[in-house]
């Protein structure tokens, strides 16, 4: 049976800011390890039996930095797709279009495995003899979700249901889904034996999901389908690219594949499994993949204590002193630091809510931003000037581009630049530098074999990073 893993890396993961934000969300996360969770994701994917392809739904703002992530991992060489979305639209529109997609180049009888991007899973043997026993009830027709045995009475998690009476081989059949319970709810699940957290994770022949959303969600379909015959594709060898029209994918419901499918199919089964499954939804998850030293303290970087316990401390950055203090997560970054009490770390979503109504820019981005070409930092941001870093990777370019507003001077610290400026292009060295009006047609290339590192310094009356027209793009963000 041809399997394809379905990656779907659309969420935020706002319970875990400062780190993740929504250009640099929760599945680039780099955990204790030094693998972030959408590459633990891929390789969990890849290593399955019989798999060549792994699929990709994300953001298209997304594509260039997951691609980078998955390089450093794919070393068999797997076959990528994507699928790019110009915003969120929930799962049920993500899994049909992956269905619609995979029913072209693959046809009705392989089967297609949804996986959550920011999910951790620490027993990968388990999880492929789970992921085995779905296939088998897959090709029987039988829409699979994978329940996680449930080790305590959670209050965050949606739960299965399933049928105490089940001849099935390798799973059991739902009888329900039932939402999020109160403490003393899933206190008596726990109890009945038969209720699994739901995982967000299935498996499905890609003809009988198509069937089951023509019967039970026509409307996901059918605007799907319209999407799709809108949209762009690019393919080469081992690699292909579905970028969705924004106007036709606007149209697609934005409900979840629980609410639009699974709830109302009678063809559903669950596998129950306990594979060592955490969705890292909060601070307090993430401190327990680092070990506790003799007081219950946990450290990621330089920390020192005193008369302190039972705290968590992510701050590779600089040193971190606690005194005194005891049960507290605290998260260090450049540009924002979180104090919150380990009782109170699903809250932290709410610190987020606020500054989303502020318009601080301290939700979307990290000082450091990743873009296709490399990464820029800010130093520093002051009234009229900016003075940021920038890395040039080898071979990359940044758009040809002007601003209104703006001037700038650049300064090269390493490696070699090649500058278009108004009408000239010229060769930088270590230590030159050039001056681009405002107004003035730029472009910065890197010929070399390493990165091109240098300081912009910009002037101007505004400095926002949408003070940007750009004429020519490598990586297709040309203004249209």
């Amino acid at each position: 049976m041809e399997l394809v893993p379905v990656i779907l890396s659309g969420g935020v993961g706002s319970r875990l800011w400062p780190v993740s934000r929504e250009a640099h969300p929760k599945p680039f996360m780099t955990l204790p390890d030094g693998q972030n969770l959408i590459q633990k994701t891929f390789l969990r994917a890849s290593r399955l039996p019989g798999v060549s392809e792994v699929l990709t739904v994300t953001n298209r703002e997304l594509l260039f930095k997951t691609e980078d992530e998955y390089s450093t991992v794919n070393k068999a060489g797997h076959g990528q797709s994507y699928i790019l979305e110009p915003f969120g639209r929930n799962t049920a529109a993500a899994v049909a279009m992956a269905a619609l997609q995979l029913q072209k180049a693959h046809g009705d009888d392989a089967q297609m495995l949804v996986l959550a991007a920011d999910h951790l899973i620490q027993d990968e043997q388990a999880f492929a003899q789970a992921v085995a026993n779905a296939q088998q009830l897959a090709a029987d027709g039988w829409l699979v979700t994978f329940g996680i045995q449930p080790q305590y009475p959670e209050t965050g998690f949606g739960y299965i249901e399933a049928a105490k009476a089940s001849s099935l081989q390798g799973g059991l059949e739902v009888a329900r889904f039932v939402e999020k319970p109160d403490l003393k709810t899933a206190e008596s699940y726990i109890a009945a034996g038969n209720y699994f957290w739901n995982s967000g994770m299935f498996c499905f022949r890609i003809g009988t999901v198509l069937a089951e959303f023509q019967a039970h969600a026509p409307q996901v379909l059918e605007a799907a389908l319209a999407t799709i015959e809108q949209s762009r594709l690019a393919t080469s060898s081992g690699y292909s690219c579905l970028t969705l029209d924004p106007e036709q994918f606007g149209k697609l419901p934005n409900i979840s594949i629980d609410y639009a499918l699974m709830e109302r199919s009678s063809k559903v089964a669950t596998v129950p499994c306990d594979i060592g499954w955490s969705d890292i939804g909060s601070w307090n998850a993430v401190s327990e993949l680092t070990a506790a030293d003799e007081n219950g303290n946990r450290f990621e970087g330089e920390v020192l204590t005193h008369g302190s316990s039972n705290n968590y401390v992510n701050s590779e950055g600089r040193l971190t002193a606690l005194v005194g203090v005891e049960d507290l997560l605290v998260i260090d970054t450049p540009d924002a630091i979180l104090i919150a009490h380990k009782d109170h770390a699903q809250d932290v979503k709410h610190i987020v809510g606020e500054l989303k109504a502020k318009s601080h820019t301290t939700h979307l981005l990290h000082q450091t931003v990743h873009r296709p070409w490399g990464t820029y930092t800010t130093l520093e941001n002051g009234e009229r000037f900016k003075i940021k870093r920038i890395v040039v990777k080898p071979g990359a370019s940044l758009s040809l581009q002007m601003h209104h507003h703006r001037s700038e001077h650049w300064i090269v610290v390493s490696g070699t630049a090649v500058v278009v400026n108004d009408m000239q292009e010229l060769m930088l060295n270590t230590n030159e530098s050039t001056f681009i009006r405002a107004g003035h047609k730029h472009r910065l290339k890197n010929p070399g074999v390493i990165d091109l590192v240098l300081i912009e310094v910009q002037s101007g009356d505004y400095l926002g990073e949408d003070d940007i027209v750009r004429f020519e793009d490598n990586y297709g963000r040309v203004d249209k």
